[in-house]
């Protein structure tokens, strides 16, 4: 549980949210309800173990952000995702509501057992093999996301987007609340939108004659971002979009941002395996990137 205010709220909730959902509690020390609510909210975020950031916010010392959401009674909270609020509540829950409330929003927590964790890791690095092994592990349990997920990004990648599609056909209603989803999602209406239009290895050079001649034709600079997802130069792409947000963060209803974020999960490999109570390490270019993100929304 983090203490916030207006010096410290861009990188404390906004910033942090583009990774981690975000839960504010807007309290106040005389506030009865407040009291009974905090300890509930804390429990539950140990409990979940990483799936959300809790940060509380004293709704006297900082009425500015008070005012910003709107804040009429306490306590109240308010979940970010993605640097956007995305739903909230009104009065001292319980336990059982909060965790409610919560489970709408959050992806599923990871139960992969340590046994299969160790299996994908050691044995055969064939993508075949591991394209078999995905594929089972998301017959024997449908509702596993990381393995659907995994499974859905290797037939992207090996380019079988049709079988990706009906992996992907029974989840599809989910991208609104299971951001790597939406992730997949993204990617697949790329390869669309360049098989729509057949887009061939030329035309970056069109993309980049119109972006040359305007350096603020974003549409230029997204369908090449999209083009070279197709090909999946990754690196590349972000590159594209991060010059979209430089100039205008909020363009087209922020989808410049939401692409690079999708792109951001797309290109993450699977954690290594850890002793307890160490952070796996993060893929150095994604920090990169996720910096850069950082730096460009908060400037």
């Amino acid at each position: 549980m983090i203490d916030v205010t207006l010096a410290n709220f861009e990188a404390e909730v906004v910033a942090a949210s583009m990774t981690t959902p975000v839960l504010i509690d807007f309290w106040a020390p005389w506030c009865g309800p407040c009291k009974s609510l905090g300890p509930i909210l804390e429990k539950v975020e140990v409990a979940y173990a990483g799936r959300f950031k809790l940060v509380k916010i004293d709704s006297d010392q900082e009425q500015q952000l008070g005012a910003a959401f709107g804040i009429r009674s306490i306590p109240t909270c308010i979940l970010m995702m993605n640097g956007q609020p995305v739903d909230g509540f009104a009065g001292a829950l319980t336990e059982g509501k909060v965790k409610e409330f919560l489970d709408k929003h959050l992806p599923p927590a990871e139960e992969q057992p340590e046994e299969q964790e160790l299996q994908l890791e050691e044995e055969s690095t064939d993508p075949a093999a591991i394209l078999e092994k995905l594929q089972h592990a998301v017959a024997t349990d449908p509702a596993d996301h990381n393995a659907r997920f995994d499974y859905v990004k290797l037939l992207l990648t090996l380019g079988h987007e049709d079988d990706a599609k009906v992996a992907f056909a029974p989840v599809i209603s989910q991208t609104s609340v299971v951001r790597r989803f939406d992730s997949l999602k993204r990617w697949m209406d790329a390869i669309d939108f360049v098989a729509i239009n057949a887009l061939g290895e030329s035309a970056s050079a069109g993309f980049d004659a119109k972006i040359a001649a305007n350096k603020r034709d974003f549409e230029a600079r997204f369908d090449k971002a999209r083009w070279l997802m197709t090909q999946q130069h990754w690196t590349e792409a972000l590159d594209e979009l991060l010059e979209i947000l430089m100039r205008d963060k909020s363009w087209n209803e922020e989808l410049a941002r939401k692409t690079y974020i999708a792109v951001l999960d797309i290109m993450e490999t699977p954690k290594p395996k850890v002793a307890d109570g160490q952070i796996p390490p993060e893929d150095p270019t994604v920090a990169t990137y996720r910096r850069r993100l950082s730096s460009v929304i908060l400037s």
